[in-house]
């Protein structure tokens, strides 16, 4: 199949170009495009108690006005506030409300704090329904435009924090993120390709041919988001820089690799394409497959941002496969052996190279390389034992210099730190009748007992009496651990066991959201890793007509994974100052290290296979396979994991860990799995890694054309 599908396109280059242009003239002219979100309740499901909660809110105290940012005032000089300065904060919201800006219902002035050292000032603003609304981030870009204009004169200096703040700040940190990480993705793409070829034609290809396919992708995942009600949105742009990028490149250096070994082995330009897309689209196929259905996973998740993120990337990825298997070999086919210019060192291949001496190391001692290897890894796993998952999704991403940080510190001068985002509790009647009289208010007493909380305020009660709220402002940032442990063991089990009989409790906002991420991420474990890990070792087993080696290969893969997460959790929590990992990091890594870093098993396992077919023992075909296949899975271990590096200039720690963790995680894979424990355990296996088939052995047509010789000493 991949011999015709080679010299199809070999004989018509021109008019596999012009599909592809004219598709993504298409797809980029007439495709929605992707928009922000900041809203993460919206990516929980129903059934979720801060989802019910928030339900009761909008049901039964619509008018109610949400809390979407808070102006921090505080004198210039450091000093207490007088009577004129609050004065002046009140004089200031006046004229800040009486602006009308779009989105901004009130500004309500609040007490000045114990200490005198901060006054605060509420910016209500309407819930957030729609994940693609940046409305109220345009709000609080205006709202600091004016606030600077109306502090002049006075001795008061002022910010803006709260969630609509921290959105505009993540908004802006994303687009300078992504600028740094597509220029960056190029820079290191085009370098270590010239390094690599010599040759600026293959460097600069990666970019044109990925720079055409990338807006596509953009395009195609927007379009998909309206048809299928995805909630994909711009926060993926940078990831799917990279994984276009660098998988992309993967799969061009795959195809150029064996391209380059076909010339060298005697063979005319458009015969060597064909050659090339024959040998490797098999194996080029399948690494796409496996991260297709690692991607495919995630819509198994419960958690909205993962469910979508998950399609979206097998999109691009699946875009990126019909671009490797034929505008790639469109392309090199017509330039020919002038891809390489000026470089001539395509004509013949060096000897006493690297890996060549790996390889015939491996050859001759494959189980001190397959232990040694697997110690390494196992041992940086065991790092794995101190993960602790961050679920501060906006705060802790940003860089401490952006205005809602600076101010949320200042803010924590007077006021608990929950003051920006206070946690919502409801008390609702259960019976036909109001909440008796007297009973709010005692509850009221007994949520201020929780320890952990700051404050609560007075119950506001809806229309028909039946349900009360209350606004408890947390002693602890509200996306904190100490917060979330407020919430999820005394808040939460207290609000629930005290309710008087006749109520029931739930408890909302931020914080619990939080918590009941937590509790859908510890269930997506337990079903997307197990299904994704499936999904691949079919894949696997297809290929290689084996049950015994997908067991082996996913094994490799484990340990890699242990080892990426164990190697981040060290860096960035016990050498570092995170106070935990992204929650969605393990899942995220598991899926990268787990997919991409089975290309490399597969192409390598694919190299093993063919060099048993002629003929070779096991421990020969390791050798041999890790001397042929070592340049390629080098340079594009090298390129990938330096694309996956790039996410580190986006200057905050959420990107930071993401971009260190792939970039790890595929170095290990790389270089520790695919070029030594996979050829190394193969080579000691056997013959038994292909049973029940017989995959290592030449067809019996051809098994007559060997040398007797090498087909003994294989058996």
């Amino acid at each position: 199949m991949f011999s015709a599908l080679g010299r199809f396109v070999v004989r018509r280059p021109w008019w596999i170009i012009l599909a592809w242009i004219v598709a993504a003239g298409a797809v980029i002219s007439l495709a929605p495009k992707l928009t922000s979100s900041s809203d993460e309740a919206s990516f929980l499901p129903e059934h979720y108690e801060s989802i019910r909660a928030s339900d009761v809110q909008e049901r039964e105290f619509p008018q109610q006005r949400n809390v979407g940012a808070v102006i921090v005032f505080q004198r210039s000089d450091g000093g207490r506030l007088t009577a004129a300065d609050s004065a002046d904060v009140v004089r200031v919201s006046k004229e800040l409300a009486a602006r009308k800006i779009e989105d901004v219902q009130a500004v309500t002035p609040g007490e000045v704090s114990p200490n005198k050292r901060v006054q605060t000032s509420v910016v209500a603003m309407p819930k957030v329904t729609n994940p693609e609304d940046t409305s109220q981030q345009d709000a609080v870009e205006q709202l600091r435009k004016d606030l600077t204009a109306e502090l002049k004169g006075s001795d008061l200096d002022a910010g803006i924090t709260g969630g609509a703040a921290q959105a505009l700040d993540e908004r802006d940190a994303s687009e300078r993120a992504g600028v740094l990480v597509g220029v960056g993705t190029i820079v290191i793409i085009v370098v270590l390709l010239l390094v690599i070829f010599r040759s600026p034609v293959i460097a600069l290809l990666p970019v044109v041919l990925i720079g055409l396919i990338s807006p596509m992708a953009t395009g195609l995942i927007a379009s998909a988001n309206k048809a299928f009600d995805m909630k994909a949105d711009s926060s993926i742009q940078e990831l799917l820089t990279v994984v276009l990028f660098g998988v992309g490149t993967d799969y061009i250096l795959f195809l150029l690799f064996r391209y380059r070994e076909a010339l060298r082995a005697g063979e005319d330009p458009k015969g060597a394409m064909v050659h090339a897309v024959e040998r490797v689209g098999e194996a080029i196929a399948s690494a796409a497959g496996a991260v297709i259905v690692a991607f495919a996973a995630l819509t198994l998740s419960t958690l909205g941002m993962l469910r979508s993120m998950g399609p979206a990337l097998a999109i691009a990825v699946f875009l990126t496969l019909l671009a490797g298997l034929t505008l790639v070999p469109a392309v090199v086919s017509l330039l020919g052996t002038r891809v390489f210019w000026p470089s001539k060192s395509y004509r013949s291949e060096p000897h006493g190279t690297g890996f060549a001496r790996l390889g015939a190391s491996i050859a001759r001692k494959p189980a001190v390389w397959a232990v040694v290897s697997g110690l390494f890894m196992g041992a940086l796993a065991l790092g794995a034992l101190g993960y602790k998952a961050n679920f501060d999704l906006a705060g802790s991403s940003l860089p401490e210099d952006k205005e809602s940080i600076v101010w949320q510190d200042n803010l924590e001068k007077g006021f608990p730190a929950g003051s920006t985002d206070p946690t919502s509790v409801y008390l609702t009647s259960t019976g036909d009748g109001p909440l008796p009289a007297g009973q709010p208010a005692a509850f009221r007493a007994t949520l201020a007992a929780v320890d952990g909380v700051g404050s609560v305020t007075a119950p506001r009660v809806s229309e028909d009496g039946t349900t009360a709220a209350y606004s408890v402002v947390l002693a602890d940032p509200p996306a904190s651990d100490k917060a979330l442990a407020t919430v999820k063991d005394r808040l939460r089990p207290g609000a629930h066991d005290e309710a008087p009989p006749g109520t029931k409790a739930l408890v909302g906002g931020t914080t619990a959201v939080y918590v009941d991420i937590n509790k859908a991420v510890d269930r997506d474990y337990s079903v997307v890793f197990p299904v994704a890990a499936l999904a691949i070792m079919v894949i696997l087993g297809l290929l290689l007509r084996s049950l015994v080696a997908p067991w082996y290969l996913m094994l490799s893969v484990a340990l890699g994974f242990g080892a990426t997460l164990g190697a981040t959790s060290l860096l960035f929590q016990q050498l570092g100052d995170q106070p935990g990992l992204m929650f969605m990091l393990p899942v995220i890594m598991y899926l990268f290290v787990v997919a991409l870093g089975t290309d490399y098993n597969i192409l390598m396992v694919s190299r093993l296979r063919e060099e048993a077919r002629e003929g070779r023992a096991p421990h020969d075909a390791a050798g041999t396979a890790v001397r042929h296949s070592g340049p390629t899975i080098g340079s594009a271990g090298v390129i990938l994991a330096g694309t996956f590096a790039t996410l580190m200039l986006a200057g905050n720690s959420t990107l930071s860990q993401m971009g260190f963790s792939l970039s790890f995680g595929i170095a290990i894979a790389a270089f520790v799995m695919a070029l030594l424990f996979t050829p190394a355990l193969t080579a000691l296996i056997g013959h038994a890694a292909w049973w029940p088939g017989h995959g290592d052995e030449a067809p019996a047509a051809a098994a007559g054309e060997r040398d007797p010789g090498r087909t003994e000493s294989r058996r």
